[in-house]
């Protein structure tokens, strides 16, 4: 009989931590409470109490809050591999809203259920906070962004980061990956106007850099884009310490 194919989460945590059978089994059983969400349907909002964690499975989420003018400021994205809303269970109250950008697969995961896996098996707790901690570390590099980078920059530094947490979990390399968000979700994202963001991705085109059309982001010199960001893969620790 065939094996399963790992999933996303278990890759992406396979590159910190060699899994034991008992942690791979741990994993498994977390991925056990399935449900589907439809694109735009928010799995929470700011603010709910009581909110269950998720794993994303398959899929693309975004993250975001609403200023009190009504503008939306995403704070991130979250694609297959994620936890969604791990902070919002420790701190009993979510603190953002998270949104399919398409119809997605997740886990649902307790409180609970958290709490029994990290019991045990401790070393599986410590890769979930160092996926937490990484989560963390590129939230600060898109505040850098915003407040120092320009608008071509911050740009080719958002894809190249995109391509790198895609790649750790088989769903894109340095070549490509598909990519289902609007120029309406850039800009959230980015803070800039979907106008803006039009003619950043036509600039980088036109340099022979990247191309982002009919969801298929295209990178035709990856180490322009590189210089171009100034980017720097070292805050996504894509490899750990790989624990055994």
């Amino acid at each position: 009989m065939a094996t399963a194919a790992p999933s996303p989460l278990t890759r992406k945590l396979s590159a910190f931590v060699a899994l034991s059978e008992a942690e791979l089994s741990v994993l498994a059983r977390l991925h056990g409470r399935r449900r589907s969400f439809l694109a735009g349907q928010d799995m929470a909002h700011q603010g709910q109490s009581g909110q269950a964690a998720y794993i994303l499975s398959a899929g693309w989420v975004c993250s975001y809050k609403i200023q009190p003018d009504g503008t939306r400021q995403i704070v991130d994205f979250q694609v297959p591999g994620d936890f969604l809303g791990l902070r919002s269970v420790l701190l009993r109250a979510s603190d953002h809203s998270f949104e399919p950008v398409m119809d997605i697969l997740a886990a649902e995961v307790l409180t609970s259920d958290l709490l029994d896996a990290f019991t045990q098996t401790p070393r599986l707790a410590t890769a979930i906070l160092w996926a937490a901690s990484r989560d963390e570390a590129m939230v600060v590099e898109h505040l850098v962004g915003i407040g120092r980078r320009d608008a071509e920059a911050r740009m080719a530094h958002f894809l190249l980061e995109l391509a790198s947490r895609l790649a750790l979990v088989g769903l894109g390399s340095k070549e490509g990956y598909a990519c289902p968000l609007t120029q309406y979700h850039l800009a959230d994202a980015l803070g800039l106007s979907a106008v803006h963001v039009n003619r950043v991705l036509r600039q980088l085109r036109e340099a022979g850099l990247v191309t982002f059309r009919d969801g298929q982001v295209t990178i035709h010199d990856y180490r322009g884009l590189v210089d171009l960001a100034e980017f720097d893969p070292a805050y996504l620790d894509q490899t750990g310490p790989l624990l055994r």
